[in-house]
């Protein structure tokens, strides 16, 4: 590996490997990792999932490389991040992440090399081509990259339209193995993008998995297909999927309605340039009575305050995530003939409403997961043009994922937090320092301790 890292060090000064330089690389018999264990699987067994510590069960270990197969790229990981699956799949819920990889594992020949005694974990990267197997032709060795997490077998006619509804669909780095927070990962050639030459590795690797989330769920017409006008409720709008969406929102020209936990994260959304801000805390409110029973007074009040700042408008839209403890309040506060769009349920999966707010108002509800290949492209593209921008707060080293995955996991982080994999330090791998200069206080915007 250290052969692999100074060589794409050494070509930072003069520009990207080139097809050749990186072919003559050779590959490691092994390369460092972040890791669950099959047999940890028990360890927080009783325990509430909030008591349930990362850095007991995420582990850095060496791992064999693994072989190549058709359609797929080995990428040098110079950084990734953490997302909440990375959480999910260190606290073992909502079940262990091995019943993914066994099952990945029956598929095919090839697929068998996913179901092992470790999972390597991680849905995001930026990093550069090792090589490539049979029959890739857009991807070459030495191409600087970033991966999307969408991984599809397209062999069955249900996911030509819209890759997403493959049967065989799955998150990279969550539900197969080999996954980004590690020196080296194994990807399918369609997961790779280029990598938006203004911004540091760490930089790049941060958006990808919620920056596709927050478009298809939020822009793509197999979400909400937001437009100008609409006037859209966000929650936890500085973390990381509404950070998105609330950039989503305002370069598309509708009316975000930011709702943040602390006056902080309040200032975080003004800095974006959101005007219409809800501190949930600061304001009271508590949607349930106890475990078992909603507060429908408490969604009233809520609703008067959205109206208070939009000038008397209900919503059009909710870009819904926390799930059980947030979604009755959202169904209620949808304008007639509005959407509800979820993509994840971080306070509990059982979701409750009254149904009479939703089909005498004949309002709908989306299911939203990830993003398909093309709607990855069009938003890593906007990252690339400048007109969205990463949230990157803080950044860990590749020893301290389990830490950050603790971080993550007890809502102590904005936006997106990244890690360091071969890249030695953060600021390394920008080509276009002009651009980079021209946004340079939009890419800071969410980091804690000073400019990079």
């Amino acid at each position: 590996m250290h052969a692999i890292r100074e060589a794409i060090l050494a070509s930072g000064g003069r520009g990207p490997l080139t097809p050749r330089e990186a072919a003559h690389l050779p590959l490691p018999e092994s390369y460092r990792a972040a890791v669950l264990r099959r047999e940890d699987t028990e360890m927080f067994a009783g325990m509430p999932s909030a008591e349930k510590d990362p850095r007991k069960s995420v582990h850095i270990q060496d791992v064999p490389v693994p072989e190549l197969g058709p359609g797929e790229a080995l990428v040098a990981v110079m950084a990734s991040s953490v997302n909440y699956n990375t959480v999910w799949s260190s606290i073992f819920e909502p079940l262990p992440t091995f019943a993914f990889l066994e099952r990945y594992g029956r598929l095919s020949e090839l697929s068998k090399r996913h179901d092992l005694p470790y999972h390597v974990i991680g849905s995001d990267l930026a990093g550069v081509v090792l090589r490539t197997g049979a029959g890739v032709n857009s991807w070459k060795p030495g191409d600087e990259v970033v991966a999307h997490c969408l991984s599809v077998e397209l062999e069955s006619s249900d996911g030509h339209n819209d890759t997403m509804l493959d049967p065989e669909q799955r998150i990279w780095g969550f539900e197969t193995n080999f996954g980004g927070l590690a020196e080296i990962a194994l990807v399918k050639s369609n997961q790779l993008m280029p990598k938006p030459d203004h911004l540091s590795w760490e930089e790049a690797a941060s958006p990808g998995l919620v920056n596709s989330t927050a478009y298809r769920q939020l822009v793509s017409r197999n979400g909400a297909g937001m437009k100008q006008g609409d006037n859209v409720l966000i929650w936890g709008a500085s973390g990381g999927l509404g950070s998105y969406a609330t950039q989503f929102a305002l370069a598309g020209g509708a009316n975000p309605i930011c709702v943040v936990s602390s006056p902080q994260k309040a200032e975080i959304c003004r800095a974006m340039g959101a005007e219409a801000i809800i501190d949930r805390n600061a304001e009271g409110y508590k949607f349930w009575k106890d475990e078992r029973t909603q507060d429908p007074k408490e969604w009233k009040r809520f609703g008067k305050r959205i109206r208070e700042l939009t000038g008397g408008e209900d919503i059009d839209i909710v870009f819904e995530h926390p799930g059980r403890e947030t979604f009755g309040a959202s169904v209620y506060v949808t304008r007639k003939g509005g959407t509800i769009t979820t993509c994840a349920s971080t306070s509990g999966y059982m979701h409750e409403y009254d149904n009479r707010y939703l089909w005498m108002s004949l309002k709908r509800i989306i299911g939203s997961h990830f993003a398909n290949y093309r709607e990855a492209w069009e938003a890593n593209r906007l990252i690339a043009k400048g007109k969205i921008h990463p949230t990157l707060s803080k950044v860990y080293s590749l020893e301290d994922t389990g830490q950050a995955a603790y971080d993550v996991h007890r809502n102590l982080h904005q936006g997106k937090v990244g890690v360091l994999a071969l890249a030695p330090q953060e600021g390394l791998g920008v080509r276009d320092p002009e651009k980079r200069a021209r946004h340079i206080d939009a890419i800071n915007r969410f980091r804690i301790g000073g400019d990079q």
